[in-house]
């Protein structure tokens, strides 16, 4: 298996692999983690790999959002450069462990993810032999990452850094309350019901720089128009949220950025590149402190939805908000969770 062709090649048979070289080039290296059969057929995931530049006991896990994957260098370096190796999980389904006969970015159940969840945290702790690891995660695995930690308690979790999580569904008050019941009832009897919408492209087209951005990616693993959404994973999510809203015990600090705006806007204008246009950023900051006891909330003024993919300015703001939380919530902690 070589990651640097085909991001799916020879994953079919499933096997374990140990780290070989990245799709982004050294110094990443990706190793597949193999997963339980699910009705589909075969299931894997994919740890991907930055070190920093000295042996360190510190470590972070990166988990990407919906139609997804990690290609954020300049986000793992950010983290290599502070002294912490970087890891991030290409969950199941999604961008490299994305494999031919699979459904993208399909589940039925948002604790699905605990198994690879579970499977990079003991490679990162026991065997790479990290005793603090922080969690960063955007969109989706700004949803899933909580639950799992407020499951599963993960010894040698010292903070979660959320990106604009999605802590509720968008939409009125009204279309929450009527259209959720029919989601569930939908899901649990037809899951792979697809749900039809409209995505115009313009998010993404802000980011990559074959467009209107600066990035590079893949556009068969992150699509200008996303993924399909299916009625099973929707209701997934819709259970996920009423978790969260129940109130989470996220067992360390966490801090949650976000922008100050949200713009529907369908137009490549200076909007698409000055607020969250997927997410409703009144939600996130309502929902925020559900996660657990310790929240930080900082809106970035003009952040994107991923709000460390804005404009350099912007974004370095984001780290700067970020650094300062560190060092006063997590850097020098002991390890937590039991």
């Amino acid at each position: 298996m070589s990651t640097t062709q085909d991001p799916a090649e020879d994953r079919d048979t499933g096997r374990e692999t140990g780290p070989v070289e990245d799709i982004l080039g050294p110094p990443y290296t990706a190793e597949t983690i193999p997963l339980a059969d699910d009705d589909e057929g075969r299931v894997i995931a994919t740890l991907v790999k930055r070190p920093a530049d000295r042996t360190t006991d510190r470590a972070v896990l990166h988990v990407h959002g919906f139609s997804d994957y990690f290609f954020q260098t300049g986000h793992a370096e950010w983290w290599t450069d502070r002294g912490y190796d970087f890891y991030a999980l290409d969950l199941r389904k999604s961008g490299r462990s994305l494999l031919e006969h699979q459904t993208p970015n399909y589940v039925t159940d948002l604790a699905t993810y605990h198994e690879e969840l579970d499977a990079a945290w003991e490679l990162i702790t026991e065997r790479d032999g990290h005793d603090e690891v922080v969690v960063t995660a955007h969109s989706t695995g700004g949803l899933t990452t909580p639950l799992w930690a407020d499951a599963r308690r993960p010894a040698g979790l010292v903070g979660m850094v959320l990106n604009s999580p999605w802590l509720d569904m968008q939409g009125s008050p009204l279309l929450r309350v009527v259209g959720t019941p029919l989601i569930n009832q939908l899901g649990a009897r037809a899951p792979k019901f697809h749900i039809r919408r409209t995505v115009s492209g313009v998010y993404a087209r802000s980011l990559h720089r074959d467009h209107a951005g600066e990035w590079d990616f893949n556009l068969d693993l992150k699509p200008l128009t996303s993924f399909p959404v299916y009625a099973g994973w929707l209701r997934a999510i819709r259970n996920g949220h009423a978790v969260l809203h129940g109130g989470l015990d996220v067992p360390a600090p966490v801090l949650v950025l976000s922008s100050d705006q949200t713009r529907w806007t369908v137009n490549l204008n200076d909007a698409a590149h000055t607020a969250d246009l997927v997410l409703d950023v009144k939600q996130i900051r309502q929902w925020a402190t559900s996660v657990g006891r310790h929240v930080t909330y900082v809106a970035v003024p003009g952040a994107r939805h991923d709000v460390l993919l804005s404009r350099p300015d912007v974004r370095e703001r984001a780290y700067r908000e970020i650094d300062t939380w560190m060092t006063a919530y997590v850097d020098g902690a002991t390890p937590r969770g039991t």
